[in-house]
This record gives structure tokens, sequence and C-alpha cells, in this order.
């Protein structure tokens, strides 16, 4: 490996900008469009239509930068127009609810008491959970025609933290790739080894990562430079060691491909590296087989989650539909969000009961699960169950005993043996068939839709910590790319909102009651 740069040197602490430039464009704009029915001269009527844009005084949510202390310079995708794409700017916004509500009585709203005296205002039940109200707007993400770190010296980072996810390496390729789009050169790119434990740990030394390097490795599972949970714990002193191999090897840029933990580790690694005057930028980029990022419309590895869990819970339909009073059970990821279990239930089409964390359930009486479980069997012959890791944690007991891993994820109780051993213990007679399909998931390479999502994230990345954003995390928010604070999405994990639209589509589909 070569020889690390020299350090950095120390200059004052970060800049949060308290007032962005105004959008320079007006609230409402009327165009006049001109519309015809054919090619032979038809007569054209002339209709207006109206664009809303947002005004001076719309609020922001921002994103911490360092470019009060770095110089601005012309980006090198300038000389072709960033390849006739163009370039983002930094007035470009975001909307980060895209429904207004008429009422409460709106599928999926959520009453907020204003503080200012105006009344009540509705939005997404989702964002109840986020403990701070929003602005309206984000930053949007992509190429900035000013960049504010010299391509020729810079020096990056890049390390993949806690449990495997599809994509890891889609998602490493993509940064490798784009940083030298951008002129880094080669050698001055790193990849940490087995998470933030790489920074430190003389067992596990870097690798010099480069375009041939890493040539191919979207088309495996897993993540090359390896992973491992936590290593980053504050309140152990582990970010010191971390900030200081930062200084010494003077790394300019930080991407740390994560999930909660994970950014949570990143942003108090920029936070330690701020109070250490520390120039470099922290970049997550939003990691979570679960898909419970806040904020964020999906992360990436969750498609190619729900395909393969498809498989399971058909591989279950068979097992169960083959057998007299066949029962299929399958148990998927999901700690405390639901997401996977749902959306492959609702996929596969063969899924009777679905339980997920965030709808609480009982076993036995009337309206109990089995009740209705032996009734779907005795009209169908046979029953698929799917239930997400975190469902039922409360019969479990797990609540009188609240652990968290390396990364900060509880340590849950085992749903699946238990709930196949009621299951049996009520019925009489039934074939049961019990699936975990949870390792042979993570560790599968990315279907081409989430292929495409890693690689515009890990683009996307890298065009953050050139603008001079740090402490930043990115993804798609009603379709869109955008910049959102690190600190701001990690405040509590996405889960499925039990009122909302899609868990209702879920249960209209397969009929299931509330087990309450």
């Amino acid at each position: 490996m070569a020889s690390p740069p020299p350090p950095h040197r120390r200059v004052p602490a970060l800049d949060v900008p308290q007032h962005l430039p105004p959008h320079p464009l007006q609230r409402m704009t009327r165009f006049p469009v001109h519309v015809g029915a054919s090619n032979a001269g038809a007569d054209f009527a002339v209709t207006n239509f109206q664009v809303e844009t947002p005004d001076v005084s719309d609020e922001v949510l921002e994103c911490p930068t360092l470019r009060h202390l770095l110089q601005p310079r012309p980006s090198p995708f300038v000389v072709n127009n960033n390849f006739g794409g163009g370039f983002v700017s930094d007035e470009d916004r975001v909307a980060l609810s895209a429904i207004k509500f008429a009422s409460g009585e709106s599928a999926g709203a959520k009453c907020i008491s204003s503080d200012d005296g105006q009344g009540d205002r509705w939005l997404e039940a989702s964002m109840e959970q986020l403990c701070v109200p929003l602005p309206p707007w984000a930053l949007r993400g992509g190429a900035r025609e000013t960049i504010w770190f010299n391509p020729a010296e810079v020096n990056a980072a890049i390390v993949t933290c806690g449990g495997l996810c599809p994509g890891l390496n889609d998602v490493v390729q993509g940064l490798v790739a784009k940083l030298t789009d951008y002129g880094v050169p080669k050698g001055h790119i790193l990849g940490i080894r087995y998470g933030f434990r790489g920074f430190y740990d003389r067992k596990c030394k870097p690798i010099v990562l480069t375009k041939k390097s890493v040539e191919g490795i979207q088309l495996e599972g897993g993540t090359m430079l390896g992973t491992s949970r936590g290593g980053a714990d504050l309140r152990q002193g582990g970010h010191a060691p971390i900030v200081k191999q930062i200084d010494l090897w003077g790394i300019d840029m930080v991407f740390v491909v994560g999930g909660n933990g994970g950014n949570a580790g990143a942003a108090a690694i920029q936070e330690e590296l701020e109070r250490n005057n520390i120039v470099c930028s922290v970049v997550g980029v939003p990691k979570s087989i679960d898909n419970d990022i806040l904020l964020i419309d999906k992360t990436f590895g969750f498609d190619t989650a729900v395909e393969e869990a498809q498989r399971a819970l058909l591989a279950a339909k068979v097992e169960a539909s083959s057998a007299y009073r066949g029962i299929g059970l399958v148990k998927l990821m999901g700690r405390q969000s639901g997401f996977i279990a749902m959306q492959a239930s609702m996929a596969s089409g063969v899924v009777d009961i679905c339980l997920i964390p965030e709808v609480p359930f009982k076993l036995y009486g009337e309206t109990g699960m089995l009740a209705y479980l032996e009734k779907v069997v005795n009209e169908k012959g046979h029953a698929v169950v799917c239930v997400a890791e975190g469902a039922g944690q409360d019969l479990l007991g797990a609540d009188e005993d609240r652990r968290s891993d390396a990364s900060g994820n509880p340590i849950l109780k085992d749903v699946g043996p238990w709930l196949k051993s009621e299951i049996k213990k009520y019925f009489k007679e039934c074939d049961m068939k019990y699936i975990d399909p949870s390792y042979l998931i993570r560790s599968i390479p990315t279907i081409s839709g989430d292929r495409i999502y890693c690689k515009v994230l890990a683009h996307n990345a890298v065009h953050a910590a050139f603008a001079g954003y740090t402490g930043v995390t990115m993804g798609l928010v009603n379709t869109h790319y955008c910049y959102l604070p690190i600190r701001t999405v990690i405040q509590a994990p996405r889960r499925v909102d039990p009122r909302g639209k899609t868990w209702n589509r879920l249960r209209v589909s397969i009929g299931q009651p509330n087990f309450a």
C-alpha cells in the first residue's frame, strides 16, 4: 500500500448554514400550452396550467457543510456539462411530504397540533416517528457545477458496517468508479476492512481500491471489504482511535455504508472530527435489509430481499398444499419493521397470515391467530403463515430483558421455533413445515433494480462529499434523490404504519382480521 499522506491541518469548527439563498423562481407561474390533435393542420387550443415552486420563505432541511473551510473550484465535469446531463443547483428542492391531506379521516393521516396557534395540520402517519418537526423541503442530490475539494489531492476511505445486505459490493464499486471519474489519483482510495475496527485494528489493514480491483464485484453477494457490527462506540472511547487514524492518514472523505447503527457511528465520527478541528467529509449510504431508515422511500437491497423471500413463501405453499392439513411457516427478517414480511406476502399471493412487529396479536381465544389459522386450514386444507423476526416479542417476554447488539439493535427472542411449537400444540393433527431463509436472503447478489439504485446512491454520495457536505446521507424521498442530515434519519427506525394503505392493502387481499 502507498505510504500515508501527511496529516491534516487543523481548522475552526464546521459551519451549518442558517439561511440558504432564496429560490429564484416565483411561487406560481402560468405557461400557455398549445395542444394539437394531428400533423395535418388541425385547430389548436391554448390552455393554462400552474406550476408551484418554492418561494423565498420556504424552509429547507439544512445539511452541515465544510465549505467555509475549503476553496471552491469548477467541477471536472464542466467541460462536457456533466456528460450532457447538466448540474443540480443548491437551490433545487425535494418535497419531504408528497400528500396534502384533507382531514384526519383520510387514510394514513396523522393530526399534528401546531405550536404557532394556527390550528392543526395533517401529515403522513409514518412521520410521527420523528422526534422533531421537519421543514417541507430537502436539498436535492446530484452533481454540482462547483466543487470544494481538489480531486488530485483527495484521499478517500470506504467502510461497510453491520449485517450483510444485497448490494454492498455494488455500492463499493460505484463509489470507487465515481471517485476515479472525479480525478482522485490511483492509490488514494482506501478500503477499510471489517467495519469500523479496520481503522484501528492492526490485524485488519486497509487495502487500496481501484476500478480494476472492484471490477465484477457487483456480481457477488456480501462485501469484498468485510463487515462487522459496532466498533465506533463513543462511550467506550471508540471514536478516538478512528479519528486519530483519519487524521494520521490524511483522509479527506469517509464513506460509511451502513444501517441505523452504521450511520449513527458515522454521525458520531463526524462530530468528533469537528471537535478535533479535522477537515474531513463524512457521508453515509443508507443500508438496511429491513428498509427501516426514516424518510427514505426504500433502502438498497430491499427489493432483492423481497424477491428472494418470495421463494421461501412459494416453497412453503408447495410443502403445505402437498400435505394433509399442511401448514407452512416462514420467518423473515424484520427486527422492528415488518416491511419484508408485508411486501413479500403481498407479492407472493400465497400467504394466509402475516405477523409483523408493528401489529400486536394474540394466539388464543375466538379472535386469536390460532383460531383463524384453524379456520383457514379447515376451508382450504392447508395454510401459509409469514412472521417477521420481531413479531410477538411481548408474548415471548422479550420486553422484560431489553438488550442490544453491538450496532444498537435489540436482541430478540426467536419467534419462529416458538410459534411452530405453539401451532403444533394447538392442532391435534397437522403437518408443519418451518423455513428460515434469512442468511440465504442476506448473501445473494442484487437484482437489476437494486443494482441501478446502488450505483446512483454511490454516485450521489461522492457528489455530496465534493460539494462540501458532511454528516449527511442520501436516498430516494418521494421518488427524488436528496441529501438528509444523518442525525435526522437515525432518530428511530422507520416502521410499517398499521393505519397506512400498504398494510391495509395486504389485509384486504388476504382477508386477515385483527388478532386482538
